[in-house]
């Protein structure tokens, strides 16, 4: 059975909630999930595939709870060739930053090797009140490029 470990950076639980969402969707699909909410670096496996989730707070900025795991791999430069991932991203249209990080997300990992399924999926809270809905219908079509 195939892996996902969904990685989610949150401010107020939006991420978090996509996330689990995402989650029991890949779960009904067959695949195993792992859910780690801002965690450090050294909790994951630097391989297999995970599924980033990640609100952007203030001016395009990452949330506090995901921060130290970026910092962790933009300090240690770890080698992230064998992980594959996805990245999903949830902000507001009405900011010049819509989403911005999940695109320094994006960016981080493609840099330190790491190989993007499908494209960076953006959930704009203006069009979806519940992210949730937008995030289960794009997960579903991500796990067949798996």
């Amino acid at each position: 059975m195939t892996k996902v470990t969904l990685i989610s950076g949150s401010t107020m639980g939006s991420a978090e909630y996509v996330a689990e969402h995402m989650a029991e969707i890949l779960e009904e699909l067959g695949y195993e999930t792992d859910i780690q909410h801002g965690p450090e670096l050294d909790d994951l496996t630097l391989e297999g595939i995970w599924l980033v989730v990640s609100s952007t707070h203030g001016a395009g900025d990452l949330p506090e709870s995901i921060q130290p795991f970026f910092d962790a791999i933009e300090e240690s430069s770890p080698d992230l060739s064998q992980v594959m991932f996805g990245a999903v991203g949830i902000g507001s249209s009405e900011y010049d930053t819509f989403c911005g990080a999940i695109h320094k997300l994006d960016t981080l990992l493609s840099e330190k090797g790491a190989k993007r399924i499908g494209e960076c999926f953006e959930i704009d809270i203006q069009k979806h009140e519940i992210p949730e809905d937008p995030a289960g219908e794009w997960v579903k079509i991500w796990a067949n490029e798996l």
